[in-house]
C-alpha cells in the first residue's frame, strides 16, 4: 500500500477529512504548493476536492426487516439472550406437564399402573412433583407402583 504524500496529509487536515477522502484532480499544480495558504487557494479553486462519505445501503436491511415481519429468520441461530429468553417459565411448565400427563396416560392405558395410582400421581404432576419423564418413571419404579410385564400379561389372560 502506497503511503500518502505530505501534500495529501496537509490537504486532509485543511478539509477536516481522512487522507483517503482527499481527491486531487490536477497533480501537477499540487507539486508547486508548499504552504497552507497555497492549499487553501487550491481547495477554493476546486483542484483539491473532498470525496463524499460512503453511506450505508439500506436495501438488505429493509429486506431483512420484511422477512422478520413475515416471521422468518427467527430460528435458534438468530436468538439473542439466555436459554429461556424465547419461552417464559409458564410455557416451559405447560410443556413439561403435558409430556408427563401423556406418559402417565400411556401407562394407565397399557395396564402398567392402576387407576388409583394414576389419580394420585396425576395430582403430584399438577403440583410440580416431577422434573421430567425419567424422574416420574424413577418414582413409580422405586415405590413399586408400576407393574412388571409378567403381571400385566397374567391380568390380560384372566
Amino acid at each position: 500500500m502506497k503511503m500518502p504524500s505530505a501534500q495529501k496529509k496537509l490537504a486532509a487536515k485543511l478539509l477536516k477529512a481522512g487522507v483517503s477522502r482527499v481527491k486531487i484532480l490536477e497533480p501537477k499544480e499540487i507539486e508547486e504548493a508548499i504552504t497552507r495558504e497555497d492549499f487553501k487557494r487550491l481547495i477554493a479553486k476546486g483542484v483539491i476536492v473532498k470525496k463524499q462519505k460512503r453511506g450505508q445501503c439500506k436495501k438488505y436491511a429493509k429486506y431483512r426487516l420484511a422477512q422478520k415481519k413475515k416471521g422468518r429468520r427467527i430460528r435458534k441461530g438468530s436468538w439473542k439472550g439466555k436459554k429461556y429468553a424465547k419461552k417464559d417459565s409458564k410455557e416451559h411448565w405447560v410443556d413439561r406437564v403435558r409430556a408427563l400427563r401423556r406418559l402417565l396416560k400411556e401407562l394407565r392405558d397399557s395396564g402398567k399402573i392402576e387407576k388409583k395410582v394414576y389419580r394420585n400421581v396425576y395430582h403430584m404432576i399438577k403440583g410440580g412433583g416431577f422434573r421430567s419423564k425419567s424422574h416420574l418413571l424413577y418414582y413409580l419404579k422405586s415405590n413399586e407402583l408400576i407393574k412388571s410385564k409378567k403381571s400385566v400379561k397374567d391380568e390380560k389372560k384372566s
